[in-house]
Parts: structure tokens; sequence; C-alpha cells
């Protein structure tokens, strides 16, 4: 019996520095009322200097519409292992979504930037609609996007 209870503290420990290297991160994506298709999104962050790190989210199931989401195409190269599991339905006028992605820890109060890219067929791309810097700080505080998003958060 110690020698299990033995076995599961060292297993705690050795996993407790890795659970701490990633937190989940909730993300709310509120769109404005707008006459249109649905909007295809791109979450996504960014560095310092605005250079694309990591995909969080796509909405929009047709991969042929993601190049109108321009900042977010060019950075990710529109690989597929970019979006591959972290995509869903594009999100309809005056609708909102809310997702949970894993975020490092390494990225917040870095430097970093989460941003939203927007596209509605036969209307208007609006690559960074929202950029959010990363931070404790600004988690919870709603950021006004400039296209169809009318306001985004993230919570931690």
């Amino acid at each position: 019996m110690n020698k299990i209870l033995a076995s599961l503290l060292l297993i705690g420990v050795i996993a407790l520095p890795v659970a701490a290297d990633a937190r989940p991160v909730t993300l709310t994506t509120q769109l404005k009322n707008y006459g249109g298709n649905g909007a295809y999104l791109a979450i996504y962050v960014t560095d310092a200097k605005g250079v694309y790190k990591k995909t969080l989210w796509v909405s929009g199931k047709k991969a042929k519409y993601y190049k109108h989401l321009r900042d977010w195409a060019r950075g990710s190269g529109l690989k597929a292992s970019a979006f591959d599991g972290v995509s869903g339905a594009s999100v309809g006028s005056g609708r909102t979504l809310k997702v949970t992605v894993e975020l490092a820890d390494a990225l917040i109060d870095a430097g970093y930037e989460i941003r939203v890219d927007s596209a509605v067929e036969d209307l208007r791309d609006n690559p960074a609609d929202v950029r959010a810097p990363l931070t404790k700080k600004g988690a919870g505080k709603p950021v006004a996007g400039r296209g169809y998003v009318k306001s985004f958060t993230y919570a931690m």
C-alpha cells in the first residue's frame, strides 16, 4: 500500500510542472448585427512583432474561403496542421462564439496578442478585426472589433 501511495505522489510531483505550463482560456466573440451570411473567423496568437505563432480557433468549415482571413492565412500558410481539430461552423450575425482552448503560460504577459480576422461572403474582409494583448490584467475586459466583431473577451 505504501509503495502505491509513494508512486502516486511521485507521479503527481512529476505531472504538476507539466500542468502548470498551460491553462484553459475561454474565448468569447460577440458579432455585430450585419446583413449577410455567417462570418468566418480566425482566432490566433501573434508575438510582439505581430508574427503569427499559433491558431486557436477557426470558424467556417469550407477551407477554400480561409484565404479571406488574410493575416491569419499569410501567417499560418493555410497548412491544414494549423487548423486541424480547432475549427467549427461559421458564426451568424449577432451571434456569439464561445470556445475554450489551452494556452501556454509562457505566452501570458510576454508581449503576445490574440487576434481575430473576420470575413463574410460578398462583404468586406477584416484582417486584425480584434487585437487583444494577452495579459492577466486584460482577462475579462472586452475589446471592441473594427469589423464584424462587436466585442471579444478572454477568461483564464
